[in-house]
């Protein structure tokens, strides 16, 4: 059978790895929130893929994270990690 998945906008790539990111390495979103200068419900918002974060606030929240913005943006990062989770 065909695989009809569609892929994930940019905007979706990076919510989803911002919030696997940062569970992996258990913070919550006040405290990355907080690293990175910005709101809880904001960092909620763009890892629910509700806002159009700028580029500047991705580094922030990269940053903070200490991973590279390279891998928050990889539609591939994180891949494997959820293959396991589903099965």
């Amino acid at each position: 059978m065909e695989n009809t998945t569609k892929p994930l906008t940019a905007r979706a790539v990076f919510a989803r790895n911002l919030r696997i990111a940062r569970r992996l390495q258990d913070v919550s979103q006040e405290a990355l929130a907080l690293q990175a200068g910005m709101s809880r419900t904001y960092v909620s918002e763009i890892e629910r893929g509700e806002r159009n974060v700028s580029i500047d606030n991705m580094g922030a929240l990269a940053d903070a994270l200490g991973v590279a913005l390279r891998d928050l943006v990889d539609p591939e990062m994180f891949g494997g990690l959820l293959d396991k989770a589903n099965k």
